[in-house]
């Protein structure tokens, strides 16, 4: 579907509705360019598209199919940008990625959302800065790209309170496993940075001037995005490099109290292993044996298992084997 079709002239919206038939040739002066917002869109509404400013087959095909890596391409004298916003389902403990794509010509830009970014509030946001939309359609690539980018930081937010809740879980004194969350977070930290890192490419091209549809004028702009991109790749390095860290001190962990348990175990066996003894040899009922006839030679023999065991449990304790 068709969320907007919009018309600025020298940075100021033109007054009006406008019908796509009628985009291309609504801009025909300076400083005049047409914002197309589509959400989903069928084939044939990309067709109308296409036939109406007459874009590149392959951009057209991409915007189709969808499902593609951050980048950005030249296709004939349109760019195509391709990124993905991130959102963090706090109940599953996942990200989750959509997918937006912007085609950049001399005098339109066309945004194609696949989930459910906001770009409503970029158009808002872009509207009170006329001085920037008067450089062109490539400051709406900056504007949705800036809104992109700030909405990876509460991903990362979430992900640091959970990353920070499985550390202290590792290293608490009670005895659960949590190796399984580990992973999965790790394979969600990744997902993230699958989604942010790859952008780094395109933004230092566009920082260089690779692209001369982005104006010299707004490129520190571009800087300032790429900066924050930078960050949250950097973050999410960290959040590998500590989830990995964990997960082996987890594993530590885990050994460690299997051979706790298999000292407790053994240094109870050896306790038990002293009556075990006495009774078994006493328990052989053979007719000469030493205190049979004796009237304390019963109590002797519990005193005797009572003592060693008492000796060997004192034993064990100081060694820290209980």
């Amino acid at each position: 579907m068709i969320d907007d079709i919009a018309v600025y002239e020298n940075g100021v919206r033109r007054p009006g509705e406008l019908k796509l038939d009628d985009a291309f040739e609504a801009c025909h002066e300076e400083n005049c360019f047409v914002w197309i917002a589509l959400h989903e869109p069928t084939p044939a509404e990309l067709d109308s598209v296409r036939r109406e400013f007459g874009l590149h087959e392959l951009a057209v095909e991409d915007a189709q199919h969808g499902h593609l890596r951050p980048k950005a391409e030249v296709y004939g004298d349109s760019l195509f940008v391709v990124f993905k916003p991130a959102f963090y389902d706090d109940e599953r403990e996942a990200v989750e990625t959509g997918e937006v794509q912007l085609l950049i010509g001399d005098r339109f830009v066309i945004t194609v959302r696949r989930d459910e970014t906001d770009l409503s509030s970029v158009l808002q946001e872009l509207e009170q800065r006329p001085d920037l939309l008067r450089m062109g359609p490539s400051t709406v690539l900056y504007g949705v790209l800036g809104k992109v980018v700030d909405g990876y930081y509460p991903v990362i937010d979430a992900l640091d309170t959970d990353i920070g809740q499985v550390e202290a879980d590792v290293f608490s004194p009670s005895r659960s496993n949590p190796a399984e969350r580990i992973y999965k977070l790790k394979r969600e930290v990744l997902e993230l940075h699958d989604a942010v890192a790859p952008l780094e490419e395109p933004l230092g091209a566009i920082i260089r001037g690779a692209f001369p549809r982005v104006p010299e004028e707004l490129r520190p702009f571009y800087q300032e995005v790429r900066g924050h991109v930078v960050k949250a790749v950097r973050a999410l390095d960290d959040f590998r490099e500590l989830l990995t860290s964990v997960l082996t001190a987890n594993l530590t962990q885990v050994s460690v109290r299997q051979n706790e348990d298999t000292r407790k175990i053994s240094a109870w066996a050896a306790i038990i292993a002293v009556p075990t003894l006495i009774t078994g040899v006493y328990g052989m009922n053979f007719e000469h044996m030493p205190e049979l006839g004796w009237t304390f030679g019963y109590p002797l023999a519990l005193a005797a298992m009572g003592v060693a065991c008492a000796l060997l449990y004192r034993a064990f304790k100081r060694a820290g084997w209980l």
